[in-house]
């Protein structure tokens, strides 16, 4: 059986040409290895699914028994009686700005569903399957739940096979807006197993910008919150016991672009382990030369907005109730004077110059790869991960919430998210080296990502193009294009030259 620790490969199902609409989104084929009885086939085609099995058939997992009843590609990684975690990107239920959501916003249940199929072989039956994620703080979760068809697939494993599959909203509490102003907040449930704070200390990728750490923003208005928790050598973070306490985390990323760190795909996922939202650093205030990146330069209008927002996050939680009343003509006002951020208007550090929020998600895949149960740093990785990317309709331009959709039919697996991404960046026609939360992965570390270098990268493929190792792969492949702020900084140059 293939070694699926081997952080080299990665698999590259291509021609996968949509998603099933029909919940539970059970295969529309009767493979060897499928768990249930013919009765149970979807009657419309599910090439999602396919494409799934397809991948994991390319990377060559338990390719001895591929197409007999007994395949098991990730019985290497789970093992009967084992909690497993499926991690989707389940960032919001609605765009920012365009209607719908095109399949192109969340991971597709269909993917989740015949992820759930092989995690549930490698069970035997026996153990735990969670699909669990914490959102942005002001996503509907009932409605990410319907979307996704996760109360169709739970009841069908709940009576095909007397299984209870467990979903969790891993937020301890839900944003509430108007114009996406926040004007209160509404207590959830959480994470059932609580939250563990962990400290990386000097493995922290903000442990070299130090001094720099008191100009840092969270997600709300409450700056002193994220500053007690990235000071004076501590750099922490709340995460998720769920995560902690899982034998394995199979995580399920959407193939998008991102506004802060270029692109969203394994890594940046990683987010939504985190329980808390305002722990995480997304920019420092200020521009390049104050030691910040909230601004690209320091304008006379980027001055007077520094100014007026520091009278509104000081004075606007004051207002209390009436806060939901004048939240809109506020907002109205705001994007009429300095811009809107949705269109043409860089602020918040959404721009290539983002220094700050590629350092928070390397600092979280360290958390997921390194740290205990209990939330103390290992030597050596503490859990076994593994990742399947949707990009059947991947989501380009104003990522990750009010991305276009692009449809290119593809799911991308592998043991290593570094290498995963490195591969999906270059699908994706972006260049690794202009990306830092991708370069700054293959640096030399006491907790390192990946081992090896980029050239080190095979991929493997039911196309000749993509069925080879990643450096080699030439001219032009599927071409994102890249959230405004950074537009022409990351693609690859048009002669087609290698990353």
């Amino acid at each position: 059986m293939k070694d699926i620790t081997d952080t080299k490969h990665v698999a590259i199902s291509v021609g996968n040409s949509d998603y099933s609409d029909q919940p539970p989104f059970s295969p529309d084929t009767f493979f060897s290895e499928y768990q249930f009885n013919r009765q149970t086939l979807s009657e419309k085609k599910n090439t999602a699914y396919k494409a799934v099995r397809n991948a994991l058939g390319l990377l060559g997992l338990d390719a001895e028994n591929y197409g007999c009843k007994n395949w098991n590609p990730l019985g290497q990684i789970i093992k009967a009686g084992d909690t497993v975690v499926l991690k989707p990107n389940f960032v919001r239920d609605f765009r920012e700005t365009l209607p719908g959501d095109d399949n192109c916003l969340i991971t597709h249940g269909s993917v989740i569903r015949a992820t759930v199929d092989y995690v549930y072989i490698a069970l035997k039956g026996k153990g735990r399957i969670m699909i669990a994620d914490a959102p942005q703080n002001d996503a509907n979760f009932d409605e990410i739940k319907r979307m996704a068809g996760l109360n169709e697939i739970k009841e069908f494993y709940k009576k095909q096979a007397g299984f209870e599959i467990e979903v969790y909203d891993l937020r301890p509490e839900q944003a509430k807006k108007v114009n996406g102003v926040i004007v209160g907040h509404e207590i959830l449930p959480g994470d059932p197993a609580g939250y563990v704070k962990v400290n990386l200390d000097s493995n922290s990728m903000f442990a070299e910008i130090e001094d720099l750490c008191e100009k840092l923003y969270g997600s709300e208005y409450d700056t002193s919150e994220i500053r007690r928790h990235q000071t004076n050598g501590v750099h922490e973070y709340l995460v998720s016991k769920t995560i902690l306490d899982a034998d394995c985390i199979i995580n399920l990323p959407k193939l998008k672009t991102h506004k802060k760190t270029g692109v969203t795909l394994c890594m940046k996922n990683l987010v939504g382990i985190n329980g808390n939202k305002n722990w995480l650093p997304h920019h420092r205030e200020g521009t390049p030369c104050q030691g910040g990146d909230q601004f690209s330069d320091d304008s006379i209008k980027h001055k007077m907005e520094r100014e007026v927002m520091k009278c509104f996050r000081r004075f606007f939680p004051l207002f209390g109730p009436i806060r939901a009343v004048i939240a809109k003509p506020i907002k109205a006002v705001g994007k009429s004077i300095f811009g809107d951020t949705n269109t043409d208007t860089i602020r918040s550090g959404n721009w290539y110059g983002n220094d700050t929020t590629w350092r928070m998600v390397i600092d979280l895949n360290r958390i997921l790869m390194f740290a205990d149960t209990n939330g103390n740093i290992m030597e050596h990785p503490t859990r076994k991960v593994f990742h399947i990317v949707d990009g059947i309709v991947g989501g380009e331009g104003n990522g990750p919430l009010d991305t276009t959709s692009k449809p290119i039919g593809i799911v991308v697996t592998g043991s290593n998210m570094v290498a995963v991404d490195l591969t999906c960046a270059r699908l994706m026609g972006f260049d690794y080296k202009l990306i830092p939360v991708l370069y700054r992965s293959l640096t030399n570390s006491s907790l390192p990502l990946i081992t090896g270098t980029y050239s080190d990268i095979v991929c493997r493929s039911n196309n000749e193009q993509f069925n080879r190792v990643l450096c080699e792969i030439e001219g032009e492949t599927f071409i994102f294009k890249p959230h405004f702020g950074w537009k022409k900084h990351i693609e690859i140059n048009n002669s087609g030259s290698k990353s």
